[in-house]
C-alpha cells in the first residue's frame, strides 16, 4: 500500500481497571485499590525483533549491577524484574532506564483514555431506559478498542497485534471483530478500503519487549491522570502520537486530542469537568 509498509506490529496493553461496582452492586470508584481512569494504549514497533534485545540486553545488564543486586524485586524468586519490565514493580533506578531505552527505540505510543465517574453515568442511564443491561468490563474494553484503532488499519499490507493477556478465557474472537469493527468504521467515513490482513496473539509480557514497552508508557500516563505527575510523560512525550481523552469534552463532545502540536500538560489538563 502506498505510504505503508509490509507489516507493521502493534501491541496493546491497559492502565487502570475497568470496575465500577463490587459484587453487591456498589460503586467502587474513589476508593483504595480502584482507579479513576481506564487507559487503553497500543505501541507501534517497527523492529520488534530488535526492541526485544535491547530490552534484554538491558535487563540482563541491571541483574548484573552490584548496585542492584540485594533489591528484592529483582531477585529471580520474585518472579518480577527477573523475568520481565514492569514499571509498577521495578524500582526507580531500573525505570529510569528502561525510560531512557524507550525514549529513542523510535517506537510511537496511542491511547485512549476514559473517566469511570463518565462511565457510570452511561450505566445508570441504560439502566434507567433499560432494568435488563447490565455493564460488563468486556464492552468497555472492546469500545476502546474500536476507537483506538480506527485509524490504525488501513496503511499497511499486514498487521501482528499482541495484546498483553489479563483474561482468564479466550477473547481472540471477540478482539478480532473488534478490530474489524474499527476497520468497518473507518471506511464508511472516509470511503478508504483496505484488505489488509491481521492477526491477534494474546500473549504475556515474559518475552515480549513490545509489551513491556507499553506497559512502561501506559504507566507513564496513569501517573499523570491519576496522580497528577508529568515528568515521566514528559520525558517520554517526543514517542506520543496521540492521547485521545474521551470525556474532556470542553471543546468537542467527542473529546480533545493532544498531540505533538498539543502536548497533554497540567496546564491545559481538567479533571473537574462539567457534569461530574
Amino acid at each position: 500500500m502506498p505510504g505503508g509498509v509490509e507489516k507493521r506490529f502493534y501491541f496493546v496493553d491497559e492502565a487502570g481497571d475497568a470496575t465500577l461496582f463490587d459484587g453487591k452492586g456498589r460503586v467502587l470508584i474513589g476508593s483504595e485499590g480502584c482507579s479513576n481512569y481506564f487507559i487503553l494504549g497500543v505501541l507501534d514497533v517497527l523492529e520488534p525483533e530488535k526492541l526485544n534485545q535491547e530490552m534484554d540486553s538491558l535487563r540482563a545488564q541491571l541483574l548484573n549491577d552490584p548496585y542492584l543486586k540485594n533489591i528484592p524485586s529483582i531477585q529471580p524468586e520474585s518472579r518480577k524484574t527477573a523475568l520481565a519490565f514492569h514499571a509498577k514493580d521495578d524500582v526507580p533506578e531500573v525505570r529510569r532506564e528502561v525510560f531512557a531505552l524507550l525514549r529513542n527505540a523510535g517506537c510511537r505510543f496511542l491511547a485512549v483514555v476514559r473517566k469511570k465517574l463518565r462511565i457510570l453515568e452511561y450505566v445508570k442511564q441504560r439502566n434507567a431506559l433499560d432494568i435488563s443491561y447490565r455493564y460488563r468490563q468486556e464492552e468497555l474494553y472492546d469500545y476502546m478498542i474500536r476507537v483506538l484503532f480506527k485509524n490504525l488499519l488501513h496503511k499497511d499490507d499486514s498487521y501482528d497485534i499482541y495484546f498483553s493477556k489479563r483474561w482468564k478465557r479466550d477473547r481472540t474472537e471477540a478482539l478480532q471483530n473488534a478490530l474489524e469493527s474499527a476497520r468497518t468504521r473507518f471506511s464508511l467515513q472516509f470511503g478508504i478500503l483496505s484488505n489488509a490482513t491481521f492477526c491477534v496473539h494474546p500473549k504475556t509480557p515474559i518475552g515480549s519487549g513490545g509489551l513491556q514497552a507499553v506497559d512502561y508508557f501506559l504507566w507513564a500516563l496513569q501517573r499523570f491522570y491519576e496522580r497528577k505527575e508529568d515528568r515521566y510523560l514528559e520525558y517520554v512525550w517526543p514517542s506520543i502520537r496521540l492521547i485521545h481523552d474521551l470525556d474532556d469534552t470542553r471543546e468537542a463532545p467527542y473529546g480533545i486530542y493532544y498531540t505533538q502540536k498539543r502536548p497533554l500538560t497540567l496546564a491545559a489538563f481538567d479533571d473537574t469537568l462539567p457534569g461530574i
